[in-house]
């Protein structure tokens, strides 16, 4: 699955999939500093259960990891993704 960067303006971000103007995923943040505050994720239920949660994180990390950034998990999603996944643990905050 494909997700587009936005930028949802102030210091607000998100990668989305949409399919015709439908929310399909998201995850977003808001950057503090040099810190991503991981704030939402979304899948739509027709979605859900086939790691697309994680492919969107996996976006997050790396946009973190390009751009120095560090993560700090605030949504019930990434919590949870933070403490069962150790590939993480380079953008923990």
């Amino acid at each position: 699955m494909e997700f587009t960067l936005v930028d949802l303006g102030g210091d607000a971000f998100a990668y989305r999939n949409e399919d015709n103007n439908k929310l399909l995923a998201e995850i977003t943040w808001t950057i503090l500093g040099e810190v991503m505050v991981m704030d939402h994720t979304f899948v739509a239920q027709e979605l859900r259960g086939q790691k697309v949660a994680k492919q969107l994180l996996d976006c997050a990390a790396q946009y973190a990891r390009e751009n120095d950034f560090k993560m700090e998990p605030v949504c019930s999603y990434v919590v949870t993704a933070f403490e069962r996944y150790k590939e993480y643990n380079d953008v923990k905050n």
